[in-house]
C-alpha cells in the first residue's frame, strides 16, 4: 500500500493533545510498517509563525493554507478547549471548506467540529464532538446530527472524535480499517492505552447530567426511573410520580434537558444495560429484563441503532476483568 498522507489543522489555542494524539499514533504505527506503506504526518495552519497551544506548548505548522495545495489521504481538525465564541478566521473556514475535495477521510477531534460547521460540512451529517459542547453545537449547527454520547462517528469519509484523549481512539480507528486489528493493538500497547474504544462506547457516566436542583420535578422523575429501571414507564406514569398533566410534563421536561421523557427512558435503559454488560458475565436476557427492554432482541435494536454495536459486540469490547 503507498504511504498515507495525514494533515493535522491548528491555530492559536488548540488542545495540544488533540494534535499530539493522533500523530503519536500514526507514529507508533510507522515502527511496524514497511517504509512504502508507513503515514506521513504535517501541521497546517494559517502561518509558519510558532502558535501556542491552550496548555502553553509551542507549535510550528509545516505548510501554511497557501502552501497545502495537494491532496492528502487524511485530514483532521484539532480541537481548542473551549468552542469558538464565533466564526473562525476566514483563511481557516476557507480552506476547510475544501476538504471533501482535498482528502480521501476528513474529520475532526473534540471542538474541531466546530471549524467543521463553520465550512458547512455538518449538515446532515452524524458527528460527535466533546460532551460538554455537544448541546452548544447541535444548538450552533442545527442541521446535525449531533450524538453527544459516543467516542468517535464516523459517516462516510467523515469521521469526527469526542474530546481530548478521544483523538487516539479516532487514530486506532483509522490504523485498525487500513491495517487491520493486529497492527492497531501493538500501537495500542505501545501507547499504554485501551486497545480500542469503539464508537458505541460513553464518553461519560451516568448517561444524563442532574438539574441542577436535586429536588426539581425533573430530577425526581430521574430518580424514579433510575430506580426502577425495569419496570414500564409512561408519560402518564411519569406524570403521577410529580403531579402533573402529562402534557405539561412534556413540554417542561424537554424545556429542561432538551429531551423527550420517552428518549430519557430509553437513554437510561442503555446507560443502565451497558453498566451490566461492561461488569458482568449475566445472561443477555437477564440484562434486558433487568434494564426494561423487555427482551433481549429489542435491547439488541435499541444498541445497534443507538451505539452502532450489539451488545454481544459491547460486552466484547469493554467487559471490565479483576485482576490479581
Amino acid at each position: 500500500m503507498p504511504v498515507q498522507a495525514v494533515a493535522i489543522v491548528v491555530y492559536e489555542g488548540v488542545q495540544a493533545l488533540d494534535v499530539a494524539g493522533p500523530l503519536d499514533v500514526f507514529s507508533e504505527a510507522n515502527t511496524f510498517l514497511d517504509d512504502s506503506d508507513r503515514y506521513e504526518t504535517v501541521l497546517i495552519a494559517a502561518h509558519r509563525n510558532p502558535l501556542r497551544a491552550s496548555n502553553g506548548l509551542r507549535l510550528m505548522a509545516d505548510l501554511t493554507f497557501e502552501e497545502a495545495t495537494g491532496g492528502f489521504d487524511i485530514i483532521l481538525v484539532a480541537g481548542a478547549p473551549t468552542p469558538p465564541e464565533a466564526e473562525p478566521e476566514p483563511s481557516l473556514v476557507e480552506w476547510v471548506k475544501q476538504l471533501p475535495w482535498r482528502s480521501s477521510v476528513y474529520g475532526s477531534i473534540c471542538t474541531g467540529a466546530f471549524v467543521l460547521g463553520y465550512a458547512g460540512l455538518l449538515d446532515d451529517r452524524r458527528v460527535t464532538t466533546h460532551w460538554q459542547d455537544a448541546k452548544s453545537l447541535a444548538a450552533r449547527f442545527p442541521k446535525a446530527r449531533v450524538e453527544p454520547d459516543l467516542i468517535y462517528v464516523r459517516d462516510g469519509r467523515l469521521i469526527t472524535a469526542a474530546g481530548v484523549t478521544a483523538g487516539i481512539d479516532l487514530g486506532l480507528a483509522l490504523v485498525l480499517q487500513r491495517h487491520g486489528p493486529e497492527t492497531a493493538l501493538k500501537v495500542a500497547k505501545r501507547l499504554v492505552v485501551v486497545a480500542q474504544r469503539q464508537g458505541g462506547q460513553s464518553q461519560f457516566s451516568p448517561y444524563l447530567t442532574a438539574p441542577a436542583d436535586p429536588e426539581s420535578a425533573i430530577a425526581r422523575i430521574q430518580d424514579h426511573v433510575m430506580a426502577r429501571i425495569g419496570d414500564r414507564h409512561t408519560l402518564a406514569s411519569l406524570a403521577t410520580v410529580v403531579g402533573m398533566s402529562p402534557r405539561n410534563l412534556a413540554r417542561h421536561f424537554v424545556q429542561v434537558t432538551g429531551i423527550t421523557p420517552h428518549e430519557f427512558v430509553e437513554r437510561a435503559r442503555v446507560d443502565a444495560a451497558r453498566m451490566m454488560l461492561e461488569g458482568s458475565d449475566r445472561p443477555l436476557k437477564a440484562v434486558a429484563f433487568d434494564c426494561g427492554f423487555g427482551s433481549a432482541d429489542r435491547m439488541r435494536i435499541v444498541f445497534s441503532t443507538r451505539l452502532g454495536v450489539t451488545p454481544v459486540q459491547y460486552r466484547a469490547s469493554f467487559r471490565r476483568t479483576e485482576t490479581a
